[in-house]
């Protein structure tokens, strides 16, 4: 099963903003902090970035307007083009400057979360890890346990949007396993997280730098696919023609 993914930094994104929609133009004169506007831009902008290249239509303001992010019920991101839901799952994550965004098909349970490696606190663990993570922590290395936290975190996110709840559920109830299979030869590694349910999602990780990335699916993926940026129009028969 395919999941694609791209990542922006807050230097990709116009000054201008003539590529929301009108439904997100009301919504940005209505965030009243420079970071809180800037951190909504950056998401919405990666988002439409990411379609366009997933549905094959022009990197044009015109047709960005198009692509409307709408938040669910719950808050999870999703995508309507031309007034209509688009049959696509889409997963936003952003921090310090940076987005990120996987697409899948819409019949798939999806997260993606993006996290800088930084020390945190025995409490911090203890709050919300469950024993077996704490235990795989405590394993760690001194010099490697900030990225275990990471990764362990990051997968703790991504499983939680997927389930479309977010931090408003309990971090301890869903448990992250990386797994010892080889990398891929893009740099992800597989991971799996198992809810207290019985619910199991399946993904990968991916260090590069300080930053951590995570997606999660169900059913379980084939490593994500790199949306390539190559011009103003993309390949493909556009839909706005």
């Amino acid at each position: 099963m395919n999941v694609y993914w791209l990542e922006q930094t807050e230097e990709d994104v116009p000054e201008e903003n003539d590529w929301l929609s009108a439904n997100e133009a009301v919504c940005l004169n209505g965030l009243r902090f420079a970071k809180r506007r800037a951190d909504w831009r950056l998401g919405r902008w990666t988002a439409k970035r990411a379609l366009s290249l997933y549905l094959a239509v022009p990197a044009l303001p015109e047709v960005y307007q198009k692509i409307d992010i709408r938040p669910a019920l719950s808050g999870a991101p999703e995508a309507f083009f031309s007034d209509q839901p688009e049959a696509v799952t889409i997963s936003l994550s952003h921090r310090a400057g940076r987005a990120i965004c996987a697409v899948a098909k819409s019949d798939v349970e999806m997260g993606c979360d993006l996290e800088v490696v930084e020390p945190r606190s025995d409490a911090f663990v203890t709050d919300y890890f469950g024993v077996e993570e704490q235990t795989l922590i405590a394993r760690a290395s001194a010099d490697y346990r900030d990225c275990v936290l990471a990764l362990l975190w990051s997968g703790k996110e991504s499983a939680l949007k997927a389930l479309r709840a977010g931090l408003r559920m309990d971090t301890r109830s869903v448990i992250v396993s990386p797994l010892a299979a080889a990398s891929d030869m893009n740099g992800w590694s597989r991971l799996r997280v198992r809810h207290r349910d019985g619910h199991l999602f399946h993904g990968w990780y991916q260090l590069a730098g300080n930053i951590m990335r995570t997606v999660v699916c169900a059913p379980r993926p084939d490593p994500p696919i790199h949306l390539k940026i190559t011009g103003h129009f993309f390949d493909g028969a556009s839909r706005c023609a």
